[in-house]
């Protein structure tokens, strides 16, 4: 034991000091989320400090991208709006992929019951919504509190650790990416004012190529990102929201692996074999290294490598910049109008109260109407508790927000609320699960 643990540091660069404390971190499930807290927190503190005029003016310097005569020209703001929520939206469509073909919505029975209890959770926070600010500019707001932050509500849980089932993460996960999927036709279906058919056109026809290649074998990630720098282009020109254009490239991606498992270990025996058996540092033993990479690869999916990839550039990078460039909203002199406005009152009563009684009444309906049935393991207290957590609609909510009013008055509103609501849901989603588990550990 003292010879493998005297091997391992002897084997660490110096540089592996210094960074292994940010390694261990980003390894922690909830990292994410405290980054995108992190992110929140600053772009408040910096939106209601005396230098308030230099955060909008930021985020609202324009940016032109291009070669040639091809040029576009955006905001700061809508760089990351428009183009790198464009990649968050591409993992969430290889997600939702994955969970589809061999994880939680793999089958009828495992999808139906966090399925139906979705469909709750969107449509109760977009009919109270509704009620609330009855007509007017406001109601192009009605999709903001149907959506769940995946990160900040999983985040909870992570950090809640044994005190709450699996299974209870299981379910919350599943919930929230059929939410996505949902969330994702709200907006190509209903915040897309114009389409510029041709533009339309040319970005699915280069879905069509990408699905293509997929059935003819290609496997390499750098021919679909080259495409879909295409179709994104050609998306956005359209008028749909270039977003639609990561989910729809997600769809085309290869899921299947090139080599099964038993191929891949009878090579990589081989390989390694052949690696112990050659001199240190020839090149038989870098040959035989460059194999196994190989086969490491082959028995990976495109899909499986690229979510991996992507992942902690999303959580680490995309999300929090996303967060730091829109949560920026003055609070100060306007809680007093928020509490009164329509706007603000409707997102927060929909994330707070519509998704958790949205979720369980549809919920308590599947079993009831044996359309589902519940985990076994799972109280439906502690499914309220989890469902309070959904009212954590961040980064979803904000993004509709932003696409539904585009700036001023209303949009500050918005905001207010999904703040509001979104930290009164963690608190009290965390502290419902929380006293459950005291009452059990008691009982």
């Amino acid at each position: 034991m003292a010879n493998r643990t005297s091997d391992t540091h002897s084997s660490r660069l110096p540089i592996d000091f210094i960074v292994s404390p940010f390694a261990r971190f980003a390894e922690l499930e909830a990292a994410g989320g405290i980054l995108l807290l992190a992110s929140t927190v600053v772009a408040l503190v910096w939106a209601n400090s005396p230098w308030e005029h230099s955060y909008h003016e930021i985020w609202n310097a324009r940016v032109s991208i291009g070669f040639g005569r091809f040029f576009l020209t955006e905001t700061r703001l809508e760089w990351i709006n428009d183009g790198l929520m464009s990649i968050f939206f591409f993992l969430v469509g290889l997600e939702i992929k994955r969970e589809v073909l061999t994880g939680e919505l793999s089958s009828v029975r495992q999808a139906s019951f966090p399925f139906i209890a979705a469909i709750g959770g969107t449509l109760a926070p977009g009919l109270l919504y509704l009620g609330i600010t009855l007509g007017g500019e406001a109601q192009k707001g009605w999709a903001i509190p149907m959506a769940t932050d995946i990160a900040f509500a999983l985040g909870v849980l992570t950090l809640l650790g044994s005190r709450v089932p699996l299974s209870l993460k299981v379910f919350v996960a599943a919930l929230a990416i059929v939410d996505d999927i949902l969330t994702v036709l709200v907006i190509a279906l209903f915040y897309t004012e114009k389409i510029e058919l041709f533009s339309l056109v040319a970005g699915l026809a280069g879905v069509a190529l990408c699905v293509g290649a997929n059935l003819l074998g290609v496997r390499k990630p750098a021919f679909y990102a080259a495409i879909g720098i295409f179709v994104w282009c050609a998306v956005l020109k359209s008028g749909v929201h270039a977003t639609v254009a990561g989910v729809l490239l997600s769809f085309a991606i290869p899921a299947r692996t090139y080599v099964d498992r038993g191929l891949f270990l009878g090579r990589s025996r081989r390989v390694l074999d052949q690696f112990e058996a050659a001199p240190p540092n020839s090149s038989e033993a870098h040959t035989a290294i460059h194999t196994l990479e190989e086969q490491c690869e082959l028995v990976q999916s495109p899909l499986q490598r690229i979510e991996h990839n992507l992942h902690p550039w999303v959580s680490f990078l995309i999300m929090p910049l996303f967060a730091f460039a829109n949560a920026g909203v003055r609070i100060l002199g306007k809680i007093v109008p928020a509490v009164q406005h329509p706007v603000s009152l409707g997102v927060a009563f929909g994330l707070f109260v519509g998704k958790p009684l949205g979720i369980c009444f549809f919920a308590w309906l599947s079993e009831k109407a044996r359309l589902a049935s519940r985990p076994g393991e799972i109280s439906w207290s502690q499914i309220f508790g989890a469902s309070c957590l959904c009212g954590i609609g961040f980064t979803m909510a904000l993004f509709i927000a932003t696409l539904a009013f585009g700036g001023g008055t209303l949009l500050d509103m918005s905001k207010i609320g999904i703040l509001a609501a979104s930290l009164a849901a963690g608190l009290c989603g965390s502290v419902f699960l929380l006293r459950q588990n005291v009452a059990k550990s008691r009982g």
